[in-house]
């Protein structure tokens, strides 16, 4: 009898192993700030907004000055002396307002990039958390499993003895054997699976693939930043993806004003310095003094106005398709929340219900072993209890797992 209470020990200290909550976050959140200034794609995206925002100066400034030079085979007599070579210099001026309206262009576009930047650090930040999530999911798989496995072998123990003093039949050990063998083909497939994720996430971080990811003893569950509603309008007031298209929006706009000025006349002002050589036959005071002809002032008149038009309506119809892009996208951001926010609900009837059925299960199978002990009946029953306490208890893990990644992918559509 005293084995008995040894192995009933055993097996409610086995159930009982529950580790101490420890829900802080300090270590995930070392983990995105890590991957924000590691991830190799991230860095690739946010250098494309840097090239970006270098081409706004390129455009708002003046055309480079022309020069020339010319010099005459044949100098040119004149009564002050042979010209013998000509140098010029010419700047020209685009209409009031279009340099600035170009820079404006450039820095909407640029902005547009920073928006995909910064989509592209949300789903950074998404794929880090539903990865350690999932990390943590086999890394628990694993040790509840063991867990179990330990039962199974005091259930064998304990069966070993009843079979030794002829209570029990040998079938209840080759039960436990089978129970086992499948645990352990299990297990197995964890520790793959828990490799994989390992090696995803530190990817994610652009580290050692093998590099140690520290979870918590007891995984936290997050809660939602805002209701139903207030979520719905932040994804079409903050998404990251429609506010890349408003700047583009903004960008054909101000291409519009481009097109306009581009369209209007063009100014151009010059110098010109000559090369004068002395006259022998000459007795002017100014023999042979070199000229320099006040500046000339030109203009452009674009008297062919279809380019000009072309580019306008160019402008316009782009402008346009960015709208329709913007209302599609908002249009399956929209579908994309209300499946995740059914997820998030069914998470959480999960967790509710996996939570009492794995309660429930732990109490009956109190009773059957102690049942088991004392009368070497329900066996069967508890093998199958067992079995149903060990899927509560990954049912319940899956749907916190479940829970918090819906509530990643809702802060990444917000643009958090």
């Amino acid at each position: 009898m005293k084995f008995y209470k040894y192995i009933f020990l055993a097996f409610v200290l086995g159930l009982s192993q529950q580790s101490f909550s420890q829900s802080s976050r300090e270590n995930l959140d070392a983990y995105l700030v890590m991957a924000a200034e590691n991830n190799p794609g991230l860095k690739s995206k946010f250098n494309q907004y840097m090239a970006a925002m270098e081409k706004v100066p390129q455009v708002g400034t003046l055309p480079d000055p022309q020069f020339a030079f010319g010099y005459f085979i044949q100098p040119v007599e004149t009564r002050l002396g042979p010209q013998k070579a000509t140098f010029g210099l010419k700047q020209a001026f685009p209409w009031f307002g279009l340099l600035a309206s170009k820079e404006n262009v450039e820095t909407e576009k640029a902005q547009a990039k920073y928006e995909i930047f910064e989509n592209a650090k949300a789903n950074l930040y998404f794929e880090v958390k539903s990865t350690y999530y999932t990390y943590f999911f086999f890394n628990k798989a694993i040790e509840i499993t063991e867990s179990n496995m330990e039962i199974l072998r005091v259930f064998k123990s304990l069966s070993l003895v009843k079979i030794e003093t002829g209570q029990a039949s040998i079938v209840d050990e080759l039960r436990v054997e089978l129970e086992m063998n499948d645990l352990e083909n299990q297990l197995a497939l964890y520790k793959d699976s828990k490799k994989v994720f390992q090696t995803r996430f530190n990817n994610l971080l652009d580290r050692e693939v093998d590099a140690i990811i520290e979870t918590p003893l007891e995984l936290w569950k997050d809660e939602l930043p805002y209701e139903y509603k207030a979520i719905s309008d932040s994804i079409n007031a903050n998404n990251h993806q429609l506010k890349s298209i408003d700047h583009k929006m903004n960008a054909f706009a101000n291409q519009v004003e481009v097109a306009k000025k581009d369209g209007m006349p063009k100014f151009n002002i010059g110098v010109s310095y000559i090369i004068v050589g002395k006259n022998p036959n000459s007795t002017d005071k100014n023999n042979g003094k070199d000229a320099i002809l006040f500046p000339s002032v030109g203009i452009s008149i674009p008297i062919y106005r279809r380019k000009y038009h072309g580019m306008i309506k160019e402008a316009q119809l782009l402008q346009q398709a960015e709208l329709d892009n913007k209302e599609d996208i908002k249009n399956t951001l929209n579908s994309v929340f209300e499946k995740t926010y059914t997820e998030f609900s069914d998470g959480e009837r999960r967790i509710e219900l996996n939570k009492t059925q794995t309660q429930i299960a732990k109490k009956v199978l109190d009773v059957l072993i102690t049942s088991y002990s004392t009368d070497s009946k329900d066996f069967e029953e508890v093998l199958r209890i067992e079995r149903q306490l060990l899927k509560y208890e990954l049912a319940y893990q899956k749907a916190l797992i479940d829970n918090n990644t819906a509530t990643a992918f809702i802060q990444y559509l917000i643009g958090n």
